[in-house]
């Protein structure tokens, strides 16, 4: 039996300043609680006033325990990072990095030549018998992420499957949905998917309505349990939105900076580890 997911909660998102002073919209961050489980922070980074000046980006950093999603609209971020890894990501493209044991890599912001960068990063929390797994990146550029196009909505399928269509995004242990939705003014979206996979939708553009709740522009809808998703965009302006679902690991975590591990002791070790130069093997 078909079951519609609703809105349980609607959250605004808080200007935070992370990085070497980047202002970002976040709409949640690592708790111990684990609410979105396996979801553990969604920022939404835009530089688009030249007032603002340059971007200073985010130096050189470590992660362990979890995979950060890097999704560009507009300009581009450049990466670098501890396996010689480098290059940049730009409009449409995205990278998933799963950093396992242990990665430093740095991310900086480029302005396109407008003078824009959109952006967002989702956090995607690892199971503890991949915690400390091989780092490894799945970089997907924009003309190989497939897109679906029916009754006035456009779907850009990043990982998980619509339809027939798959994302490229693989051998993710959270078996994650992420979409990139537009929908023209009226136009109606739905989707099912396993009825206890946390879900969530992200409206940047446009106002829309999530089951019987309407959600405006630049507000993060957290959805309730259940097989379905419908979405309607407003009669007088398009929509857009990313969704994102995953299943739930039910374990433990403890959240410290950019450490999500699933022991106090864990973060001891990695903390010593960046001390004594025996974090990147």
């Amino acid at each position: 039996m078909s079951t519609l997911r609703t809105v349980k909660e609607l959250i605004q998102p808080q200007t935070v300043i992370e990085g070497a002073g980047v202002r970002l919209r976040r709409a949640f961050g690592p708790t111990i609680e684990n609410p979105l489980d396996p979801f553990l922070l969604f920022d939404n980074f835009a530089f688009n006033d030249p007032v603002e000046g340059p971007i200073a980006g985010f130096p050189n950093h470590p992660h362990r325990g979890i995979e950060t999603v890097t999704y560009m609209l507009s300009g581009s971020v450049r990466h670098r990072d501890s396996l010689g890894n480098t290059g940049v990501i730009g409009p449409g493209d995205v990278q998933w990095m799963t950093s396992g044991r242990g990665i430093m890599h740095e991310e900086m912001p480029r302005r396109d030549p407008d003078g824009e960068v959109f952006g967002f990063q989702l956090w995607v929390n690892l199971p503890a018998a991949e915690k400390m797994s091989a780092p490894r990146y799945q970089e997907i550029h924009a003309g190989t992420i497939p897109t679906l196009e029916r009754d006035g909505a456009l779907i850009r399928v990043i990982a998980g499957q619509v339809e027939d269509v798959k994302g490229p995004v693989a051998e993710i242990a959270a078996r994650p949905l992420y979409l990139d939705v537009t929908l023209q003014p009226a136009a109606h979206f739905a989707h099912t998917l396993p009825e206890t996979h946390t879900a969530a939708a992200y409206l940047f553009e446009g106002e829309a309505v999530f089951a019987d709740t309407s959600v405006p522009s630049v507000s993060m809808a957290i959805l309730s349990d259940g097989t379905r998703i419908e979405a309607t965009a407003s009669s007088h302006t398009s929509a857009r939105f990313l969704l994102f679902a995953g299943a739930a690991f039910g374990e433990p975590i403890v959240p410290y900076g950019p450490f999500v591990m699933n022991t106090r002791e864990e973060i001891r070790q990695a903390l010593s580890d960046l001390r004594n130069g025996t974090f990147v093997s």
